[in-house]
């Protein structure tokens, strides 16, 4: 993939790429780990515990478009990886750990509803498998750009062919230490949660330790990766290399989808407050929950329709 890469001579400058390191997405990853960290929060820490339906599919809906984008996003990166720079490369890698953060505080605070449901259960541990071993390819490629001294203007693929003739980077010895501390808490990690999200049994007290220390463990991550991220970027910060043009300050339509996707889960939100509709045929008797005064009420209807309770006439 990587054999028609030209590492032979590194450009003055880099393009801007909006669609990974853009204002909209870093704000759309960002505030969507917020969102989920706080209801994440509280959920585990209120006490006693409470039932909180909405509040649970609230979390469960930032939780699933945090890791589907982080995987994304991981994956365009790859593909694009005989094109971009380290410096895109980086800034996909901060995201990701931020999305996997953000989705290890989710599932603390969800485990016992994904406990319950064999097939929910598993289809979380394939995505956060997939999520790790991006995480981990993304990390080697890392590692490998800082040891070869590869050029901040060059293609990140280059990092397999081309070997600087000024040698590593004055900083490869804490990017060794950064890189395997990284990848070897991602595994770690990894290894918690999957012991976690599959325990059929824990005692209440170490339940509760685990996860409240995890928890804060997880913000930590999060707030890390985000703040190093908003650092770095042209949109926010200071980049460590020269881009040739303000594309990724700029605000276009693929910015704006990434905050405008925020609303979706609470427009579910707010069906499940109103209630669950079941659908019925023109001439068909069935029933409908309709939401009013805090309660659900059964009603049969044929033909239904329920006006809004300004227009009705008392």
């Amino acid at each position: 993939m990587f054999d028609q890469v030209n590492c032979t001579s590194a450009p003055p400058n880099i393009a801007s790429d909006a669609g990974i390191a853009g204002a909209g997405v870093l704000l759309s990853f960002t505030i969507t780990s917020l969102i989920a960290l706080l209801l994440s929060a509280t959920l585990i820490l209120q006490s006693p515990p409470k039932p909180s339906t909405i509040v649970r599919k609230l979390l469960n809906g930032y939780s699933d478009q945090q890791i589907m984008t982080g995987i994304g996003i991981q994956a365009v990166g790859l593909a694009k990886a005989a094109s971009i720079a380290p410096y895109h490369f980086f800034l996909v890698w901060l995201l990701s750990l931020l999305s996997a953060a953000t989705h290890n505080a989710a599932l603390l605070a969800l485990a016992g509803d994904f406990r319950r449901d064999w097939v929910l259960r598993w289809v979380r541990q394939a995505l956060m498998g997939v999520n790790l071993v991006l995480s981990c390819v993304y990390g080697v490629f890392v590692l490998r750009s800082k040891i070869g001294g590869l050029p901040a203007t060059m293609p990140v693929a280059c990092a397999w062919q081309r070997t600087s003739a000024s040698g590593p980077a004055a900083d490869v010895g804490g990017a060794y230490v950064a890189t395997i501390l990284t990848i070897a808490g991602n595994v770690a990690v990894f290894a918690l949660a999957t012991w976690y999200l599959h325990s059929r049994a824990v005692g209440q007290g170490f339940f509760r330790l685990v996860q409240v220390v995890g928890l804060g463990l997880m913000a930590v991550s999060a707030v890390g990766a985000a703040i190093r991220a908003f650092l770095l970027s042209q949109a926010f910060g200071t980049p460590d290399v020269a881009i040739r043009d303000e594309g990724e300050k700029e605000w276009s339509f693929g910015q704006v989808l990434g905050l405008l996707l925020l609303v979706l889960p609470l427009v579910s939100a707010v069906e499940i407050y109103r209630g669950e509709i079941a659908v019925v045929t023109d001439g068909e008797e069935g029933e409908r929950l309709v939401g009013g005064d805090r309660e659900m009420q059964k009603r049969t209807v044929r033909r239904s329709f329920q006006p809004a309770p300004f227009f009705v006439k008392r």
